[in-house]
């Protein structure tokens, strides 16, 4: 709490490389995209938001990966998987939006987990046809 009684926002910081070892462990989040214990806390909270950026020179897909009670991240760049559609709910937003969103990190992990409190995320992830 702040002096003025407010909750201070909480403090986020990056998993532990042996933390990142074992959120990979297990099934993966595109053939399970649910919450996670997480390997810092133990919480059922690590969630993962990813995404194919349109720009990039060769297929890409970004992952953010983010604990909601400790507030530990990590993220990632990896080849996209062929043949793998990922569902984006802010595939709706212009660049320029989706630029402001991405501005503060912390904002946008807070704007990913209302998307999961309110049951947009996780996303879906299907074999293209």
């Amino acid at each position: 709490m702040t002096a003025q009684g407010e909750q201070a926002a909480p403090q986020w910081g990056s998993f532990t490389g042996d933390q990142v070892a074992a959120l990979t462990r297990g099934t993966s989040f595109l053939a399970e995209p649910r919450e996670r214990d997480c390997p810092a806390c133990g919480r059922r909270a690590v969630r993962a938001y990813l995404n194919a950026p349109p720009q990039a020179r060769r297929p890409t897909l970004v992952s953010y990966v983010w604990c909601s009670a400790c507030h530990r991240f990590v993220g990632t760049r990896a080849a996209h998987p062929a043949g793998i559609v990922v569902s984006d709910p802010l595939a709706v937003l212009s660049a320029e939006q989706r630029r402001e969103l991405e501005g503060s990190l912390v904002g946008f992990l807070t704007h990913l987990d209302r998307l999961w409190d309110s049951g947009v995320l996780p996303q879906t992830f299907t074999a293209a046809v």
